[in-house]
């Protein structure tokens, strides 16, 4: 019964990302002029609300996206595991063993969400240094003297 639950969690776990493989990475092919009157038309909606252009998304930005997006699919694991001990904790009925269970379940889904904000935050921060290189912008130490 014990480990039912557990393939069960892990079946779930293999859907889920089994479905998110399988989102659309294809592209249509569109008619050029098509496609220049989309581009025009976003951009007299940006331009009407008051956004800026972005310019073109280099691959590194691809990349912290990809990444980013992945860390937070582990930090919403990691979550829900939280909610999954807690509630394995007050279902206990007072046996030491699923009490003690849950408390060791509750403490590693802690530590493991702990190290996936600090990945996130890590990421996030490399990333961001990056396309200060790659733009020239950001500021730095040094004198140009």
């Amino acid at each position: 019964m014990k480990y039912s639950y557990q393939k069960y969690f892990i079946s779930i776990l293999l859907f889920v990302f089994m479905l998110i493989g399988h989102v659309a990475f294809s592209q249509a092919i569109l008619d050029p002029k098509a496609l220049s009157g989309m581009e025009s038309q976003t951009s007299k909606l940006r331009d009407r609300a008051g956004y800026e252009s972005t310019g073109e998304t280099g691959v590194g930005n691809v990349v912290a996206s990809v990444i980013q997006g992945f860390i937070a699919l582990l930090g919403i694991i990691f979550v829900i595991l939280i909610i999954y001990a807690g509630y394995n904790w007050m279902t206990a009925g007072g046996d030491e063993g699923k009490v003690t269970k849950a408390k060791d379940t509750l403490q590693r889904a802690i530590i493991g969400l702990i190290i996936i904000v600090a990945a996130y935050s890590i990421t996030y921060f490399v990333f961001e240094r990056l396309d200060n290189i790659d733009t020239g912008g950001g500021g730095g130490l040094g004198s140009s003297g």
